[in-house]
């Protein structure tokens, strides 16, 4: 059990970090077009929001504890919420910077705005990736230890007189 502890706590560090790098990369984008409406950038607010979200939950469950484990349901949802992230911005893409996973061209040096978007689309999905074996690892580990039904027909229903309520 503790191989399942410290590949949780990877994962829950990976999930830090690229929910860090997606809230840099699309806070540098809400701070540039300071003055659009809301509705306009509501999929990076979105975004913004779960990766927000993301950082405090991972941080809050970072720590290898059982009870870290059960929440595997909250896992599956943030996951979820990361790949409709991930659709938002492969859709406000639209293709103007070629397919969303080509990197040719992609550069550190002077505005390397497709190359930080296509960085940004990548962490959503590896972030994505990482909640979901996140949910897979919290289920494998409450199934393991939860204990199974006693099926055997022993079970005998009680006088009401002797009950212990």
């Amino acid at each position: 059990m503790v191989l399942v502890n410290v590949v949780a706590m990877i994962f829950r560090l990976a999930e830090i970090a690229f929910a860090a790098i997606v809230a840099g990369l699309t806070g540098k984008y809400l701070h540039a077009s300071e003055g659009a409406s809301s509705w306009e950038l509501g999929r990076f607010i979105y975004t913004e929001v779960v990766a927000g979200l993301s950082i405090l939950l991972a941080l809050i469950w970072l720590f290898p504890f059982s009870s870290s484990f059960i929440h595997w349901p909250a896992d599956f949802l943030m996951s979820v919420m990361w790949f409709v992230a991930f659709g938002l911005m492969v859709d406000w893409l639209n293709g103007s910077c070629g397919y969303v996973f080509n990197w040719d061209g992609a550069g550190f040096g002077g505005t390397a705005t497709c190359s930080e978007w296509k960085a940004n689309v990548a962490f959503a999905f590896l972030s994505a990736i990482c909640w979901l074996v996140s949910a897979l690892i919290g289920i494998y580990w409450v199934r393991r230890h939860t204990a199974p039904v006693d099926t055997s027909g022993t079970y005998r229903r009680r006088r009401w007189y002797r009950s212990r309520v």
